[in-house]
Parts: structure tokens; sequence; C-alpha cells
């Protein structure tokens, strides 16, 4: 994130960050708002670096909205869940038995993409249970329960769906270990299913031979996952051009920012010439006015300067909300400046200032 923010301050990046953040998860969304939310009013995090990650989520937001460029699995693991689930009927993905064998790295991001998908109960067969443990520390509100290796077929028994992923150099379920286990019910369509992403494979090649029994391997998967990542693939172009859209809305945004000082400049001006003029009305109707009155004129005058104000004021602005270009804006700005003297204005305010703080400390 350190990249885009010094690619900000030298007034790029900001396509970068747009595509960026319209191409991470759900997840990276939400820790990036947190980011922006821990930020504001912190030194450095100004206006204009806030203003880009809160378009940049925006962006990323609309994006996944519009393409839905986050659907489909493009890795083994979560293509391995993803078919799972698609061989199973829709009634039954909150309540079919998962097992998964092996608690690796490929073991871990079966888990993860399992809990994802809304599964919060699942049996896992490994070695040892440190790294059971750690999932489970790591994945709160989701029940894991470790089994040793040698409950494997046990467990198997029990199981609707199985996940193998281990570094067996030999298969680990075998057609006489399958064949003798129980069948499962209708509910999950009659046939157990087993979804091998191991190399070399964990189950036996005779396995998918059996009855009520299907096999899905990393050969598969790759089907699944290359024909993702073509869609992907397609729906990232049509990210992009969603992206060169945002970005120069974002890019007017900014530049349209150097109009701000005017502004202040053009109210500081109304302002001194309002209470100066109230001043001079308040003496003049005397020191027996009521607090009603005097409030009654200051909002008077108020009202008078802020009608004054809006047409400029708009004029100043460059947010994408009209026809009006940053060439335009910036133009109104440079003739406000001329035909009000702004920056002589400014410069005399000042020198009064200070003359003031030297009488005070004189």
């Amino acid at each position: 994130m350190e990249i885009y923010v010094v690619a900000l301050s030298q007034h790029r990046g900001v396509k970068e960050v747009t595509e960026w953040m319209s191409k991470t998860s759900g997840q990276i969304l939400a820790q990036v708002k947190q980011v922006v939310k821990v930020g504001q009013g912190v030194v450095g995090f100004g206006r204009n670096i806030s203003g880009l990650f809160k378009h940049a989520i925006t962006v990323g937001k609309r994006v996944r909205t519009e393409t839905n460029i986050a659907a489909g699995a493009v890795s083994v693991s979560s293509a391995a869940v993803e078919l799972a689930l698609m061989k199973l009927p829709e009634s039954s993905h909150g309540s079919a038995r998962m097992l998964v064998i092996g608690a690796g790295k490929m073991g871990k991001l079966v888990i993860k993409h399992l809990v994802a998908k809304g599964c919060t109960k699942m049996v896992v067969v490994n070695r040892t249970e440190d790294r059971v443990a750690a999932i489970r520390e790591e994945l709160k509100d989701v029940e894991i329960i470790h089994k040793p290796f040698s409950d494997m077929l046990t467990c198997a028994a029990e199981a609707d769906v199985v996940f193998t992923s281990t570094s067996s150099e030999t298969p680990l379920l075998l057609r006489d270990n399958v064949n003798d286990l129980p069948p499962v019910g209708s509910e999950v369509g009659g046939s157990r299913l087993f979804v091998d992403i191991s190399v070399p494979r964990n189950v036996g090649s005779c396995v998918s031979d059996l009855e009520n029994v299907r096999v899905y391997n990393v050969d598969d998967l790759k089907e699944v996952v290359a024909a993702n990542k073509e869609d992907r693939l397609r729906k990232a172009m049509e990210a992009q051009a969603i992206i060169n859209e945002e970005s120069k809305q974002f890019e007017a945004w900014r530049d349209s920012l150097e109009t701000v000082p005017t502004i202040k400049k053009l109210r500081a001006y109304a302002e001194r010439i309002r209470v100066a003029e109230l001043e001079k009305c308040l003496s003049k109707m005397g020191d027996d006015i009521s607090k009603k009155t005097r409030r009654a004129v200051d909002d008077l005058s108020r009202g008078i300067v802020n009608k004054l104000l809006h047409g400029p004021m708009q004029h100043l602005r460059c947010d994408g909300s009209d026809s009006r270009t940053l060439s335009e804006t910036l133009e109104n700005m440079h003739a406000l400046n001329r035909m009000f003297s702004l920056e002589t204005e400014v410069a005399v305010l000042e020198q009064k200032i200070r003359a003031k703080q030297n009488q005070k400390i004189q």
C-alpha cells in the first residue's frame, strides 16, 4: 500500500490503485476500508490520499458488482470446493458431511474455501493435531474435528464428500476400502464424492468404477480452473473500461482541488465585507436593539452573501456532476482572482494580522 501512497504524492498511480483494488478479494477490500477508517486524522493521510483510497474502494465494489469478476475458482483448492458443491444438491450444502484428509498447505486452503462457502463443521484427518489446531485457531466459529490416520476409513464411512491432499506416494483409498463403505443418503444425491487434489493421487484409479461413487482428480479440476480463468480475463477487459472511466473522474476531482484556495479566499473576502457592513448597520440602529433583531439582521446578511456566492462557487467546482471541464473551472478561478483581487486581499489581510500581533508584543 505504501507504494501507491508514494505514487499519488508524485501525481501518479491513480489508475494503478484502482486496478489493484478492483482485482483484490473482498477480504482485502475490507482491510483497506479499515486502513482508511484508522487513517482519518493521521498526519500525512490528507485529503488527496483519503480521497484516492475511498474512490478506489468504490471502484473495486463497482467492478466486482457489475462484472462479477470474483466468481469462478482459479486455483485447484477453490475449484475442488466449487466442483463438490456443484455436484451436491443445493439443499444439502449446509448439511453435507465434509472430510478433509491432509492438513498441509492445500488441505488448509480447501478448509478455508469450505468455510467461505458456509461450511461450519468438518472432520480433518492428519498425522498430528498441531496443524489442525492452528487452523482451528485461525478460523473462529467453525467446528473442526481432528482424527488420526488410523481413523481415516471410519471417517470416510461417515462422510458425504471426501477431499484428499496428502503427500503420500501411494494411494490411501483403494477400491476394496471404498467398496466396504456404507452408502450415503439420497439427500446428498446418493453418491459419495471423492475430490483428490494430490499428486500423486491419493484415491486409486479403480475407485471410480464403483457404483454410487464419483471421483474427481487434479486433471478434472484443471479444466474448471482454465475455463474460469478465460471467463475472468473477459471480465477483466470489462473491468478495465470501468477503471479508465473512474480514473478520469478521480483525476478531475484531484486537479479541481487547485481551486480550493480561491474558494476559501472568496468566502473570506465576502465575510469581511459582510461583517464590516453589519457592524455599521448595527451601530446606526443604536445600543437598545434586541438580541432577536441583531440575530435577524445577521441572518439576513449571511443569506444575501451565500446567495451571491452560490453561482461563483458552483463554477469553481469540477466534480463530474456537470459538463464543465477542468480547464473551464481553472479559467473561472483565474477570472475570480483577477476580478476580486483575491491575491492582493490575502496579502493585505496578512499584513494587518502581523501588525496587530506586533502591537500586542510591544
